[in-house]
């Protein structure tokens, strides 16, 4: 079992439903700990289940006072080979919230408790199944949506994250094992750590996790989305856009100016990637102060967007002030797309020539096609260049490893100027255990009751 700051009990056997709450054809409960097993043999009399082999499954009746609760199917864990570490069973049995209740209150007669948010996952953990960032992946795959946030949480879960990480951890632990050494001979002058050596491994340490924090942009963009804003003046189609990308009427469409004075969100998958698309009020001077109140709030998310598609009414929006857009946009400094909505009613469908030489890659659009639509996905994603990011090896989702591995290089940069000043290997040997520590902190090496709350707190119950 793993060592953390104070002691974690594990000593309860813990029940709680493990699928979703409502009626539906099954239900499955989870129970783990010392008793569990002990506990379901009082409940199910068609067999000895304490004899029974581990991973198999036994059909017959939940009875309580010889009152029969439910046929189900009770499939047997004993540790340490469970997903828990412990003696576990899973109970499945009708979906019926009645009758989940009863067996839950049934065992809760018998002593069992009901789980807390990622309390199995958390003695995962603890018994050594799981290390922390496998665990926090454990979250990350059930909330996952789409190919990208799947095959990421399973890499991480399989150890891929992990392994790297404890395999900058094991060089370094050697290295400090001899600077530790030396202090033992401090009288003697002697010098068992090469620095040269040392030098060179922290350079080697320092890349990698440079590459690393590098592929967060990535992880953030697969975990999170991608912010997209969708601005423009009043009736360029913004609401047009966002419904004909959502395939459906999201969005209130008027001739009337104003008509949108909030946000309007939705997401929607293109090749695997998330994009968040907000729909705001239309950009003016405006002496309704509701309406000013939007144009205030859609420029905080223009600044705040990962990604912004600007529209302008081609038909209408004078060269001036297609011109002051796009100067907008590049002060911004954040990718943008620009669509030139309602070009099917310029002659010839083409933009005009002034226009394009303002800016050559506006995209001629009618909003309510579905056609132009399909043409704008693939702009979004080229002007994004995901292909450009670290898209094999491994990827940083999580912020917590984010910040342990930035707090990593900043102490891998005092230890590379120790051994640039030649200090003495005591304080070396502090700056080595910084750099330890924090690595530590990622995989659960280092933790402490306080984190592992906040982390597990953030899961169902159930998992």
């Amino acid at each position: 079992m793993r060592q953390i700051a104070s002691s974690v009990s594990t000593e309860d056997t813990i029940i709680a439903l493990a699928t979703p709450a409502g009626t539906s054809a099954i239900a499955v409960l989870r129970v783990s700990g010392k008793k569990s097993i002990g506990v379901t043999n009082q409940l199910f009399p068609k067999k000895d289940l304490n004899k029974v082999k581990s991973h198999t499954a036994h059909y017959g009746t939940i009875q309580h006072n010889k009152q029969i609760i439910d046929e189900v199917v009770i499939t047997i864990f004993k540790g340490p080979a469970s997903y828990t570490g412990e003696n576990s069973v899973e109970i499945s049995c009708h979906g019926s919230m009645f009758i989940v209740k009863s067996i839950i209150e049934t065992y809760q007669d018998l002593g069992v408790r009901y789980a807390k948010p990622g309390e199995f996952t958390k003695r995962a953990f603890m018994n050594g199944k799981l290390d922390l960032a496998q665990a926090e992946a454990v979250a990350d795959l059930i909330a996952s949506d789409n190919a990208s946030t799947h095959k990421t949480a399973v890499n991480q879960i399989r150890g891929g994250f992990s392994n790297e990480i404890k395999g900058l951890r094991e060089e370094l632990i050697n290295f400090a094992s001899l600077v530790e050494l030396e202090l033992d001979f401090g009288e003697e002058d002697v010098e068992f750590a090469d620095r040269e050596d040392l030098k060179k491994l922290v350079t080697k340490i320092k890349d990698t996790i440079s590459s690393l924090l590098k592929s967060f942009t990535l992880g953030n963009v697969i975990k999170n989305g991608i912010a997209t804003v969708i601005a423009g003046k009043p009736n360029a189609g913004k609401s047009t856009l966002l419904n004909t990308l959502l395939k459906e009427e999201k969005a209130i469409v008027s001739d009337i100016p104003g008509t949108t004075r909030d946000f309007i969100e939705d997401e929607l998958n293109i090749e695997g990637i998330s994009f968040r698309f907000i729909d705001t009020a239309g950009l003016r001077e405006t002496k309704d102060k509701i309406e000013a109140i939007g144009v205030q709030r859609t420029y905080e998310k223009m600044k705040k967007a990962s990604l912004i598609i600007y529209m302008t009414d081609i038909s209408s929006i004078s060269i001036d002030d297609f011109n002051k857009d796009i100067s907008l946009l590049k002060e911004l400094a954040i990718p943008f797309v620009v669509l030139a909505n309602k070009i099917d009613l310029l002659p010839e469908q083409k933009i005009p020539a002034n226009f394009v030489n303002i800016f050559p890659d506006t995209i001629g659009i009618v909003a309510s096609n579905h056609d132009y639509a399909d043409i704008l996905k693939q702009k979004l994603l080229e002007t994004i260049q995901l292909d450009n990011m670290q898209q094999d090896g491994t990827i940083v989702t999580n912020v917590r490893h984010y910040e342990s591995l930035k707090n990593t290089l900043s102490s891998l940069v005092d230890v590379e100027k120790a051994i640039e000043d030649g200090i003495s290997g005591d304080f070396l040997a502090i700056d080595i255990r910084q750099s330890l520590y924090h690595l530590g902190e990622i995989t659960g090496e280092v933790t402490t009751d306080d984190l592992l709350a906040n982390i597990f707190s953030k899961f169902c119950i159930g998992k």
